[in-house]
């Protein structure tokens, strides 16, 4: 196993992690910050892409695709179960709506780093060296947040009505 590869499997853990404590626990929600993750994931994952000397095959499509496929499954799903709650007392900046996605939620961050893992030593063994850059993994993690926050956006509770996030109504 190269160092490379050892490196982006704990930074992917590490991440996944981190995102999959944060899905389990109660977090005041702010519609301008789930889009704004996604987006800077994307753009370090893009920045660090250029920056790779890897020629890409046929296979790296083949199994990024798949790969793509999953993971905007996983976050479709996320989003969809996540629930809201409103809370009595606003947080420093004035919100009162909380979300999480619960067990369920970390158990498909279980599933996409499973899925992730196994694709990397598919793709290290198919000659696929494209499909284990930390860019990659960074673009598919921000597909994932990104599809979750497509469908959080259109389910936010607001009693007023008014347009906030990303997605204006």
């Amino acid at each position: 196993m190269s160092v490379q590869l050892l490196a982006n499997i704990l930074i992917g853990i590490a991440l996944v992690a981190f995102l999959g404590y944060r899905q389990a626990t109660w977090q005041y929600l702010d519609p301008t910050r789930i889009w704004r993750t996604p987006l800077v994931m994307a753009v370090v994952g893009v920045v660090v892409l250029t920056q790779t000397r890897s020629t890409i095959t046929t296979t790296d499509v083949v199994l990024l695709g798949i790969e793509a496929l999953v993971t905007v499954g996983v976050g479709l799903t996320m989003g969809s179960i996540t629930r809201f709650r409103t809370v009595g007392t606003p947080d420093r900046k004035g919100r009162t709506i909380q979300s999480r996605t619960g067990a369920l939620g970390a158990v498909l961050w279980i599933v996409l780093i499973a899925v992730r893992i196994g694709l990397d030593v598919l793709g290290g063994h198919l000659g696929a060296h494209l499909l284990t850059s930390t860019g990659t993994i960074l673009l598919v993690l921000a597909l994932n947040r990104a599809a979750r926050a497509l469908v959080i956006d259109g389910r936010i509770p607001r009693g007023d009505r008014r347009p906030s996030g990303m997605m204006v109504r």
